[in-house]
């Protein structure tokens, strides 16, 4: 058999696997079919309804989403993050002996101004009115950490969680700032959102 003739059947066979069966086994190559056109169907349609990025459009351009339809509710949102510092740095830190003052109260309040900064941090993000911040800051001997949360709240169209990950954020970098000076290998860690929420606002009268 020369490479032509093997190619040759080769190629028929490929074909032939594609050609319907004959009569007696085509009910079970039509059934076959059926379940693949169902599956199809299936997948095209989840891909239609699954969740998508609401801030890049059709085209793939970048969009800040258009909110002037939703009506005010109120919105609360919650974040941490936690800093782990190394033994003496800690102790520096819990002792107010930080060269560059008290590192809690300087980095609460600089979380409490990067919220209110956000909407110029994060490209997309809208400008909100907050109604309220707060950020707490809390040492953990057991783990030479400062534990950071944050609370962001207002009344609007859109949520607040991007407030608080970012008071959050900016409080965590401060404490890092403040000791870097003392310690080389101070880790920033699990910034996340703890909760978020939304209600309708009271009635006035």
């Amino acid at each position: 058999q020369t490479f032509e003739d093997a190619a040759a059947a080769a190629g028929g066979a490929a074909a032939g696997a594609q050609d319907p069966p004959p009569q007696s086994n085509r009910s079970a190559w039509d059934r076959s079919s059926a379940a693949t056109a169902a599956a199809t169907t299936t997948a095209a349609a989840a891909a239609a309804t699954s969740p998508h990025l609401t801030h890049v459009d059709a085209a793939g351009d970048y969009n800040m989403v258009d909110v002037s339809a939703k009506g005010d509710t109120h919105r609360v949102a919650k974040a941490s993050a936690t800093v782990r510092l190394e033994k003496h740095a800690y102790d520096l830190v819990a002792a107010d002996k930080v060269k560059k003052g008290n590192v809690l109260s300087v980095a609460q309040i600089a979380g409490i101004q990067a919220a209110k900064k956000t909407s110029d941090l994060i490209p997309l993000c809208h400008p909100l009115f907050l109604s309220q911040v707060s950020v707490n800051l809390r040492l953990d001997a057991a783990t030479t950490s400062v534990h950071i949360t944050a609370t962001a709240k207002t009344t609007g169209k859109t949520g607040v969680e991007m407030e608080a990950l970012t008071a959050c954020s900016v409080a965590a970098l401060t404490v890092y700032d403040m000791c870097k000076a003392a310690s080389q290998k101070t880790l920033i860690s699990d910034v996340k959102l703890l909760s978020k929420s939304k209600s309708s606002p009271a009635p006035t009268t």
